[in-house]
């Protein structure tokens, strides 16, 4: 997988302080556990094109902002963009949302609650739906 290897690997000895524990979008099959999943968990789709900068700053940015804990009843899914096109096609169509990138997807209970594009994306908005 290249590239993407980094977003996933260990922040050990790294400067990084983030807690996101990011769980890699690969496939369509994933599309119907985060459905079922987002009844008992707010679920966060990232989309980032690994070549795009404004993608890259912004998920940096979100990550150094990223806090949550086990008792946060929250799952954060990233997505490759480029290796994964036609899944983010999908998560698209299912949710019923423009594509965009980067994006960040916030769903409950099977919808849709939060999408953000570019600069708009805000982890101050997430943790206020998740303390809903």
């Amino acid at each position: 997988m290249g590239i993407f290897n980094n977003f996933f690997k260990s922040n050990e000895g790294s400067e990084s302080n983030s807690n996101c524990n990011w769980i890699p979008l690969t496939s369509n099959s994933q599309i119907e556990e985060i459905q079922a999943l987002s009844s008992e968990s707010t679920i966060v789709i990232f989309k980032h094109s690994t070549r795009c900068s404004i993608s890259s700053v912004v998920l940096s940015r979100f990550e150094k902002e990223c806090n949550f804990t086990s008792n946060d009843a929250v799952k954060l899914y990233l997505l490759d963009l480029l290796s994964f096109r036609t899944l983010s096609n999908s998560i698209a169509q299912v949710f019923n949302i423009p594509h965009q990138s980067p994006q960040l997807i916030v769903i409950k209970n099977n919808t849709v609650v939060y999408s953000a594009s570019h600069f708009s994306i805000s982890i101050d908005k997430v943790k206020t739906i998740l303390s809903q």
